[in-house]
């Protein structure tokens, strides 16, 4: 992938550098076609400073070993990409430390270079006193540098750029980019050092005049809100309330800051930083951090308590106060990015095994609130929203849409419990017996919804006539014993694997049963059979959506 592409006038064309010429050849002849007003022909040129003149490529086979000599340019990306990465890892090695090599910034700065050649460079041992975030953050960003660490992990006075060239006088290169980069670490080290001379409570005054969103108020009202749902949050899980309050009260803090100004990746690390300060308890400030994990897809989620219930509260603060005045997705247009922020809600609660009701948090969430406009309708239609984001993580991780489908069917709230039903459901359509038990259980379903206005009556023993209904109805009541206790404790795998055992009596009774049998009371009381035989597997997700459908 190519980073940070151009873009000419009025074309949607892209490209990573701007377009002076262009050579097309099939074999040694030339192509006859214009592509962005320019056309085709066999002169290109060579590196700007080492060989700046025409090089006229003799056929297509002889591209890439004319430009490279006498041309000094390296066409293959590849190999110059494999190239930067062991010139930048054996300049590290120089200095007793390794590169942190990240693959971001290791595309862009291939796209930048077509003869490259890694320097070490040096700065002042003071700044490490600074956040390295913020270090790495300005070196990274705005000088495309690579940052040194040591065997621990900590970052070494030391970077590494990727010159275009190959200078006579090296050293005259390391220095100017080492006057380059100190006016940037500099600031970074100044803007620590101010910030820290105001608390962030202090800071948070400033909130009140930056707006979250026009309806939902500033960023102060937001804090109020979201401090106020964790302390709730912690008390249903047993955790520290007055923590996470706290930890509510500063979580945008660190916003205003100049740090956070100018480098606004350090949003969250910052806060880190001058909560310590603060003299914060390390669980808060480590919080103010944790509270935007996950940042994305596949990213680690919060490490502490506190963390874990404010990146909750954020997002479900977020949640319904954009749906709550009316703002929800729509396409592929999600400017608060809600489709994330329940992909995280979802993966807190299922992988921090949180067995707390989705339901219940939104309503809290929504007391919060003051001003939305949204009716009675809306917990459901977040919670539903919110459910069917779990849809696309179960596909990503091969388990069929059925299967989502028949744990969905029974309108759940608890993440955890769903996706606990969603694996034992996807183990159980794996056994030989899923498909015939799955296949009476949509039976059984029709069968039953066209009695929806018959009462039933308690199952009768005396009335059952049939060998094979007598056999059914004793199996179903010894499963229905063993299966209790694993339901209570959501060991949901393990009952299905018991009920699988009821297969062959479930085929024999539809091969040798008539169920709407003419004798009402011999029709009812089957139909009382299959009803108790059905509630076991609703106890964990109707199987009949594993019935593929016909086409």
């Amino acid at each position: 992938p190519i980073p940070k592409r151009m873009r000419w006038g009025a074309e949607r064309t892209e490209f990573v550098r701007p377009v002076h010429w262009l050579v097309m050849l099939f074999g040694d002849e030339i192509v006859d076609a214009e592509v962005m007003g320019l056309k085709a022909g066999r002169e290109t040129r060579g590196h700007r400073f080492h060989y700046d003149q025409t090089v006229s490529i003799q056929s297509a086979s002889d591209y890439v070993a004319q430009l490279h000599s006498p041309a000094y340019v390296m066409v293959d990306m590849a190999a110059r990409k494999q190239l930067i990465r062991e010139q930048v890892t054996e300049e590290a090695k120089k200095l007793n430390g390794l590169a942190v090599i990240d693959e971001d910034l290791l595309d862009e700065v291939n796209a930048l270079v077509e003869w490259p050649t890694a320097l070490a460079g040096r700065f002042e041992e003071r700044f490490l006193a600074v956040p390295s975030e913020a270090l790495i953050s300005s070196m990274k960003e705005h000088q495309k540098y690579f940052h040194v660490v040591d065997d621990n992990g900590e970052l070494l006075p030391h970077f590494i750029t990727v010159s275009n060239i190959v200078s006579k006088d090296p050293k005259q290169v390391i220095n100017g980019n080492e006057r380059v980069i100190r006016p940037r670490l500099a600031d970074a080290a100044f803007f620590f050092e101010t910030d820290k001379k105001t608390s962030l409570l202090q800071q948070r005054d400033r909130l009140k005049s930056i707006v979250f969103q026009t309806q939902l108020g500033t960023l102060f009202d937001k804090t109020e809100r979201v401090s106020k749902l964790a302390k709730v949050i912690a008390e249903q899980i047993g955790a520290d309330s007055e923590l996470a309050y706290r930890a509510g009260i500063l979580c945008k803090s660190d916003l205003v800051t100049d740090m956070v100004i100018e480098f606004d990746k350090m949003q969250g690390v910052a806060g880190y930083y001058y909560g310590i300060n603060d003299g914060e308890t390390e669980e808060v400030a480590s919080a103010l951090n944790e509270q935007y994990l996950p940042r994305f897809a596949g990213d680690s989620l919060p490490a502490g308590t506190t963390g874990l219930i404010l990146a909750l509260a954020d997002r479900l603060d977020t949640l319904t106060g954009i749906f709550g005045i009316g703002q929800s997705p729509t396409g592929s247009k999600d400017p608060f990015a809600l489709r994330r922020a329940s992909v995280a809600v979802l993966r807190l609660l299922v992988e921090k095994e949180l067995d707390l009701d989705l339901r219940s948090l939104l309503t809290l969430a929504i007391e919060q609130h003051q001003t939305l406009t949204e009716g009675e309708k809306l917990v459901d239609n977040i919670l539903s929203y919110m459910i069917e984001r779990f849809r696309a993580g179960y596909e990503d991780a091969n388990i069929a849409a059925e299967v989502f489908m028949a744990v969905s069917a029974k309108n759940l709230s608890k993440p955890l419990d769903i996706n606990q039903r969603v694996l034992a459901v996807h183990g159980f359509s794996q056994l030989a017996e899923a498909q015939s038990l799955a296949a009476a259980n949509k039976r059984v379903s029709n069968i039953l919804s066209k009695q929806e206005n018959v009462s039933l009556p308690e199952l009768n023993d005396s009335l059952l006539v049939e060998p094979a209904e007598k056999a059914l109805a004793q199996l179903v009541a010894e499963k229905a014993k063993v299966v209790a206790p694993l339901f209570a404790e959501s060991k949901y795998s393990a009952a299905l694997e018991q009920l699988a055992g009821l297969r062959d009596t479930v085929d024999t009774f539809f091969d040798d049963v008539m169920v709407m049998a003419e004798d009402e009371a011999l029709r009812n009381n089957r139909l009382a059979l299959l009803t108790q035989l059905r509630g076991l597997f609703l106890e964990v997700a109707d199987i009949s959506y594993l019935v593929p459908a016909k086409k």
